[in-house]
């Protein structure tokens, strides 16, 4: 029952996220990951929440953890670049952008995000 619950607060969060209603969607996000904080999905979703809403450092730190578990995960690499880049750590971010376009060289959006680095 609890996982169900869980997973309801999930996707009311990613529904939230869906229409825009980014600080909405981090309360049942934020609910959820306390059921289940291990779960990359929730925090995900959470950190573009946070990412959305300017809170970076609270952004970078869900996909901080994302990657502790799983350093091959391109998106959150990404992620991690775009809080890394809008608090200022440009060297940083590029790393991470770089470490995602390595992952998934098909993805425009990391070659773009590199490319505007290295300009």
């Amino acid at each position: 029952m609890a996982q169900d619950e869980t997973y309801e607060l999930f996707q009311r969060g990613r529904a939230h996220l869906q229409r825009g209603d980014n600080a909405q969607a981090t309360v049942s996000l934020e609910k959820a990951k306390r059921r289940e904080p291990d779960k990359a999905s929730i925090r995900e979703a959470l950190g573009l929440a946070y990412l959305r809403l300017h809170r970076y450092r609270e952004a970078a730190a869900e996909f901080d953890y994302i990657l502790d578990t799983a350093p091959a995960n391109d998106y959150a690499h990404y992620c991690m670049g775009r809080c890394l880049s809008r608090m200022g750590e440009n060297g940083l971010a590029a790393g991470h952008y770089k470490m995602a376009l390595w992952l998934r060289p098909e993805v425009d959006y990391y070659r773009e995000a590199v490319d505007k680095l290295s300009a």
